[in-house]
């Protein structure tokens, strides 16, 4: 389902709801939450999403879940394309999906189905061939596996609103003398109580603050340079290295992955493709000899594009 509210469909007679939409850059969904687990995959863009426990930053092509009942708000990081899953939590917790917030990697199988299944009807037949993929899709979203994208709040206030103070000021610098000064407590005290209620260090959340805020403002195209700068790293490169150490990968090859082997290709050639809804030979994996006509209403993300290992494109769809 496409460009509608999921407040209709909170109540219908199936575990599992897609929908599609497309969200301006800068929307906020104020804190709410749902009946519903909420699986919710950024397709174009980045979301930024809020609890009382903390914080996690979606990249592109990646996802968050959100169980039932759980208040959040929303934040979309530039212009977003957001596929949602909404389970019914009896699905959720049968299927062994965590009871608290994480982002997600979503497979390339999972990408498939899920652009599958928000063309189905709200009431598809359980039975049949959209029932069946229904189900897998619920059973692939279970076996994707977390990314470290979150800096958790602890609950002392005191703690709480130094950390609040850095999401909306992150800096790689801040003191952790300054900041347990901030927070009228010793460094020991603010020490031991940061770990015992995060699990982490002050340096590592502090970090991990940091990557949070690069990460959103790479996928609105800004330079590394100028962000590695605004977070206090001493060049590009220390920022660089530190982004590697934590999510395995430089900021390019993160955000933006290419398939090994497959060749450049200039971005007109992909907005080409964009919007592609052609029909492939699924065993050849041929492209059509005639450029396809777009498909209306939901934007794809450039990633959503499929190189098969002679360099030539193939639909998602």
């Amino acid at each position: 389902m496409r460009n509608t509210l999921v407040d209709p469909y909170e109540d219908i007679p199936r575990d599992v709801v897609v929908t599609a939409c497309d969200y301006p850059a800068g929307l906020t969904f104020p804190v709410h939450a749902h009946r519903r687990g909420q699986f919710a995959f950024a397709a174009r863009g980045a979301i930024s999403v809020a609890t009382p426990h903390g914080r996690w930053l979606v990249p592109p092509q990646r996802a968050c879940w959100v169980p039932a009942g759980i208040t959040h708000e929303m934040t979309m990081g530039g212009p977003v394309t957001m596929l949602n899953t909404f389970l019914a939590d009896p699905a959720a917790q049968a299927l062994g999906l965590p009871a608290h917030c994480c982002v997600l990697g979503v497979s390339p199988l999972l990408r498939q189905l899920l652009d599958a299944a928000i063309d189905l009807p709200a009431l598809y037949d359980l039975d049949g061939r959209a029932g069946k993929l229904m189900a897998l899709l619920a059973e692939e979203i279970a076996a994707m596996a977390p990314l470290p994208l979150s800096a958790p709040l602890p609950a002392d206030p005191r703690l709480a609103r130094a950390c609040r103070q850095l999401f909306a000021a992150p800096t790689i610098s801040a003191s952790l003398d300054a900041v347990a000064d901030q927070a009228g407590m010793s460094r020991r005290a603010f020490t031991r109580l940061f770990r015992a209620q995060t699990g982490a260090s002050f340096a590592a959340w502090r970090q991990q603050a940091c990557l949070l805020a690069a990460i959103e403002r790479l996928t609105q195209g800004q330079p590394v340079t100028r962000i590695a700068l605004d977070l206090g790293y001493a060049s590009p490169s220390a920022f660089t290295s530190a982004f590697r150490r934590v999510l395995g990968q430089p900021p390019g090859a993160y955000l933006w992955p290419k398939k090994k082997g497959a060749r450049r290709h200039p971005e007109s050639t992909l907005q080409q493709h964009y919007n592609c809804n052609c029909k492939l030979d699924p065993v050849r994996l041929r492209r059509p000899s005639a450029p396809c006509r777009g498909r209306t209403g939901l934007l794809r993300s450039n990633r959503s594009a499929r190189w098969s290992t002679t360099g030539r494109l193939r639909s998602s769809a």
